[in-house]
């Protein structure tokens, strides 16, 4: 960034506007978007929606701007006196020449150190394996028994409660109170955590705890509470603040769930659900055994069709020997009957396909007299096209054209030249006449 003015005098003479508008360039141009803290003071908020308010510390002031399109992502209302940070384009508001600051979004003082804090933590933990899918260890599909770790007077404890109720009433929950907010925070989650894994008297556990700032959910993003999550021997859900917030706990945590009702949600089934899932599994089984009884009673049936007395059974092998000898018996005829009549056909054959040598060889004569006629024929036209050939042929021949007195005029490459555009002056050229031929060289062309 250079914005060393330059110390030669320009002698053009500029207007007002001209000159701001320069300014305004040079300024956007060559500092860009940073961040700015300082206390907010005469702040203002037109019907339109866009704040007005000055950004001071102890030895300075800037005017600042945020439209309404920007400052209605902020979850929360700036108040006079209040310390922020802003990220700001510097800019110049040409109609009053006014050096001021575009706010693109704005948030607490302080709140810069907490995100990094955040994003170094997170960091260095998934660098560790702590956020491994790997290591994250399956929901139970039914809990025994669900362990709730939150602060007793929290909102949240009630929902989980409310929902754990409505879907599974009968299921049983143990409550480890702890601090979710303040400076002891971490190390009471932690140790609750502790508690919970050295029992192991529930299947699964839910830690929770309703919506806040960044400083208000920042217990569950300190470290001690990562690692007592990752050593933990219970399975654990994440139930912290809203959807959009994240914290350490939440990537740590074999399961995150959006609020602390979602995590009651995963952690129990809906009673109603398996209520329809077990008269569907009831319907398949009924269905099952019924089919499988009437295969049963069908396969008893046919064993009992197929059951005959030895005697009926010999009698009746008996009767089908019979049947087989007398289809031998009929077989046998057949086959001499049908043997006898095709001798017959083929005598009738040969004595009709016996040849006529007489006829034979009257008709070779007669056929050899018409190939000789043909053959004759077909010379003759033959002979004529040849010699009509040859007069087209002598016609065209370009040695009966030559003889006439012509000639043909070919380039050094050999080409046939038809155009005086073909050749240019200087060009060596061949001409054929009749009786051989000469090279020249062009030193004139006439165009018609």
């Amino acid at each position: 960034m250079n914005l060393s003015p330059k110390l030669e005098t320009s002698h053009k003479i500029i207007t007002v506007s001209e000159l701001n508008r320069n300014a305004k360039v040079v300024l956007e141009s060559n500092i860009p978007l940073l961040w700015v803290n300082g206390e907010i003071s005469n702040l203002k908020q037109y019907p339109s929606g866009h704040w007005y308010f000055s950004l001071k510390d102890t030895h300075a002031q800037v005017r600042c701007v945020m439209f309404r399109h920007k400052n209605q992502h902020i979850e929360w209302h700036p108040q006079e006196g209040a310390q922020v940070e802003v990220l700001a384009l510097v800019t110049l508001y040409e109609t009053r020449g006014d050096f001021q600051l575009n706010v693109e979004t704005m948030r607490r003082a302080g709140l810069g150190a907490l995100f990094e804090k955040f994003e170094r933590l997170k960091a260095r933990l998934e660098k560790d394996g702590l956020f491994d899918t790997a290591r994250k260890k399956k929901l139970p599909a039914f809990s025994r028994q669900i362990g709730i770790i939150t602060s007793p007077a929290t909102a949240a404890l009630h929902d989980v409660i409310t929902t754990l109720k409505r879907r599974m009433p009968m299921l049983p929950v143990v409550i480890y109170p702890t601090s979710v907010q303040g400076k002891d925070a971490a190390k009471s989650i932690a140790a609750s955590i502790v508690t919970a894994s050295r029992r192991r008297e529930c299947d699964v556990l839910i830690l929770c705890r309703g919506g806040g700032s960044i400083e208000d959910l920042w217990a569950f993003n300190e470290e001690i509470v990562a690692q007592a999550i990752a050593a933990c021997v219970i399975p654990v859900i994440s139930g912290i603040g809203h959807e959009t917030d994240f914290t350490i706990a939440d990537f740590v945590a074999d399961k995150r769930a959006p609020t602390p009702t979602g995590a009651a949600e995963l952690a129990s089934p809906a009673m109603e659900e398996l209520q329809q899932r077990l008269n569907r599994q009831q319907e398949i089984l009924q269905h099952t055994i019924l089919r499988h009884l009437e295969n049963r009673m069908q396969r008893i049936d046919l064993l009992a069709h197929r059951l005959i007395h030895p005697g009926e059974r010999i009698n009746n092998q008996f009767v089908h020997l019979q049947h087989l000898r007398e289809r031998l018996s009929g077989n046998w005829t057949y086959q001499i009957e049908r043997k006898l009549w095709k001798i017959k056909v083929f005598q009738q054959h040969i004595l009709s396909k016996r040849p006529d040598f007489i006829q034979l060889t009257e008709q070779q004569s007669r056929l050899t007299a018409q190939l000789h006629q043909i053959f004759s024929h077909h010379l003759d036209t033959l002979v004529s096209q040849l010699r009509h050939q040859q007069v087209k042929l002598t016609h065209l021949n370009p040695q009966s054209i030559l003889d006439r007195g012509y000639s043909i005029t070919y380039s050094l490459q050999g080409a046939v030249v038809r155009n005086v555009n073909q050749i240019h002056i200087g060009d060596k050229i061949q001409v054929k006449f009749a009786q051989g031929q000469i090279d020249a060289a062009v030193t004139k062309i006439k165009k018609r």
